[in-house]
């Protein structure tokens, strides 16, 4: 995924300017600079890299990738994005997407609706990787796969989630459906709910560390599946049927499970600067 390389470079500080300068399949690489406020998501083109300038942020304003490929999006903090104007970060009918460095949270001071997903990957989405970020004080995290229903479609997801933060969360760390999923060295902390595989979902969980969370890794109705190496569960157990993925399809470093916590919380997150 090499999202806008080698194309034209733009500034924006306003919600138009970025959702001008984020349209289209030409290559280009829209770096994000201030705080850019609204109720609004803004659909982002094919072949486009999206970067926070140190301390840039979206308040109300999401980002969606539909039905578009070759995008990365990296160091942004996304808050509180109204459920009227959808989620932090949507992912749906895409390809090679690279979520990289990014704060997205909202608050839990309002009922569970109030706004929408975080971090969702649905409708078939594939190729799809989540690393060094931060995800946190939500109701509802990451949802992958669309509805029990959209089996059809959501079959052809594959997502990988590596080296992220989640904390004072409700749900969704992910709730996987369907698809196939790589989680690996991710750090969870003081979460009500932990990683949900069902309706057939085929999960490679690897030397993640749990904290203060009740159910780390389970199945749902037994339709669910995982198969689990290395990892810290706390006080807690992995109650998944076991699973058949057992092989990631490309190379990764792979930290033990007593490195985690440290090196996840000393880089996760909009920490870099451009």
């Amino acid at each position: 995924t090499s999202g806008g390389s080698g194309g034209t470079s733009t500034t924006v500080t306003t919600l138009d300017e970025l959702t001008s300068a984020v349209e289209g399949s030409d290559s280009k690489i829209v770096i994000i600079s201030g705080t850019i406020t609204g109720n609004d998501v803004v659909r982002v083109g094919s072949n486009t890299t999206v970067l926070g300038a140190a301390g840039a942020s979206l308040e109300g304003v999401g980002l969606r990738v539909y039905q578009e490929s070759n995008v990365i999006i990296r160091n942004i903090a996304i808050s509180k994005v109204l459920a009227e104007a959808g989620d932090a970060i949507g992912i749906q009918e895409a390809s090679q997407v690279w979520v990289d460095h990014v704060d997205l949270s909202s608050d839990m001071d309002h009922d569970k609706d109030y706004y929408d997903g975080l971090l969702d990957i649905t409708h078939g989405s594939n190729g799809v990787t989540v690393t060094n970020s931060k995800l946190h004080d939500h109701w509802k995290a990451s949802l992958v796969g669309h509805s029990d229903s959209n089996g059809d479609e959501d079959v052809a997801i594959t997502v990988t989630y590596a080296n992220n933060w989640w904390t004072n969360l409700n749900s969704r760390t992910p709730s996987f459906r369907f698809g196939t999923g790589h989680i690996y060295n991710n750090y969870y902390e003081s979460n009500s709910d932990g990683i949900n595989t069902r309706d057939g979902a085929q999960l490679l969980v690897e030397n993640n560390v749990f904290v203060s969370v009740d159910k780390p890794l389970y199945s749902v109705d037994e339709e669910g599946y995982a198969v689990s190496n290395g990892n810290d569960f706390g006080d807690g157990e992995d109650t998944a049927d076991a699973g058949t993925f057992t092989t990631a399809p490309y190379d990764y470093d792979l930290l033990d499970a007593t490195e985690v916590a440290a090196s996840v919380m000393a880089s996760a997150g909009a920490t870099l600067s451009f």
